[in-house]
Order: structure tokens, then C-alpha cells, then sequence
């Protein structure tokens, strides 16, 4: 139980890690960010509080701000990379075998959507808890075309590093901040859910006017 509460509030001992352990922070972190973007089970790891407050570690000078960057950066692409991949070995069975229980329809639906939309849903995904861990999987099993995938995966995942690393970086020190980081988060996330909907509903106001401007 001991373990699993500093797993789940990791950022809350990072000053304790950094002074026990020196640079195997950098591994910690890549392993916390790589499992939670790759295994669904452990959606609930502590991906943007961490890596906020990682920023703010690397304005005291404890961590290298470039390092910790790039780590994070790769964590997340290779871990969204292999839970695409898990995804596709499921998928590949499910379209390959007809299954009563399953709607092959609805997999074939769910295949367009991805292709037509999972750019932006890749994009924003990062930011938003359990999304982030699924997202992938799921495109996976809708055989999205990989290298599209992974394109806008790494978009996705700079945007997501590179926003919350600096936002840290020069906001993560001052107390009322650092005090109600939880109530930031969330109404980041509200902000990228808001934003994902609004797209959504965006291009189906633009799909379903397309016909009446084409005539």
C-alpha cells in the first residue's frame, strides 16, 4: 500500500528521490511515463502533476531541463508506439475472426473516425488522464495507419512535454501554484476535453453542410 501511494503521488516525492538517488531520476521518470502511455492498467500513474512539477525541479537546477525534456518526450512516443502495437495484435485477431458478440460495423466505423480525426484527438489526448492510455490502444485495434499515427503522436507528445516542462519551469516555484496544482490540472483538462468536443462537433457541422455547398 506504501508503494503504490508514492506511485500514485510520485510527484509529491520527487525532491526525496532526486537526493536518494541522483540521476536515476531520469530513468524513474522515463519508466513512469513510458508504463502509463503504454500499459492501460496503470492509467492512473501521476503523468501531468509529474512532469509540472519535474519543470519546476529543473528552475532549482536539481534536474537538467533539456535532459529531462527529451526523456519525457521519448517516454511517451515509444510508449503510445507499443500500446499501438498491442492494440493492432488485438485488432488483427478481432477483424480476422468473425465474432458473433462483436460489431464489425461498428470496428469499421471506428477505423474511419481515426483516420479521418484521430489526428487532433492524438494532439490534445496526452493531457487528459486514462484518454492518454487508451487512445492508443484504440487505434490500434481500429488499424489506424500507423505512420499517421505516429506522426501526430509525436506532435502530440512535444505539445504535451514541452508545455507542461516549461510551464513548471517558470511557474511550478510560486506557492500559490505549487499549492493548487491539482485545481490547475483540472481545469487544464476540462480545457483539452472542451476542446476535443468543440473539434469534434466542428467537423461534423462542416460534414454536414459540405453536401449543400457542393450543390
Amino acid at each position: 500500500m506504501e508503494f503504490l501511494q508514492i506511485l500514485l503521488h510520485f510527484d509529491h516525492y520527487l525532491d526525496t528521490v532526486i537526493i536518494n538517488y541522483g540521476t536515476m531520476i531520469y530513468l524513474l521518470l522515463f519508466a513512469i511515463v513510458f508504463c502509463e502511455t503504454a500499459l492501460v492498467p496503470l492509467f492512473f500513474l501521476p503523468g501531468n502533476p509529474l512532469i509540472f512539477i519535474s519543470g519546476a525541479f529543473c528552475a532549482t537546477g536539481q534536474m537538467n531541463i533539456w535532459l529531462v525534456m527529451a526523456i519525457l518526450f521519448s517516454a511517451a512516443v515509444t510508449g503510445s508506439a507499443v500500446n499501438y502495437r498491442i492494440g493492432s495484435v488485438i485488432g488483427h485477431k478481432i477483424f480476422s475472426r468473425n465474432y458473433k458478440w462483436l460489431d464489425q460495423a461498428s470496428l469499421l466505423k471506428t477505423h474511419a473516425f481515426y483516420e479521418s480525426y484521430g489526428g487532433m484527438t492524438f494532439l490534445l489526448s496526452l493531457f487528459i488522464p486514462v484518454v492518454r492510455s487508451f487512445a492508443p490502444l484504440v487505434a490500434g485495434v481500429a488499424e489506424m495507419t500507423f505512420a499517421k499515427f505516429l506522426l501526430f503522436v509525436v506532435a502530440g507528445a512535444a505539445l504535451w512535454v514541452v508545455t507542461l516542462v516549461s510551464g513548471g519551469y517558470f511557474f511550478g516555484n510560486i506557492p500559490l501554484i505549487h499549492d493548487h496544482l491539482n485545481s490547475i490540472m483540472l481545469l487544464g483538462i476540462g480545457g483539452g476535453v472542451g476542446a476535443l468536443v468543440l473539434s469534434g462537433f466542428w467537423r461534423a457541422y462542416r460534414k454536414r453542410l459540405s453536401p449543400k455547398i457542393d450543390i
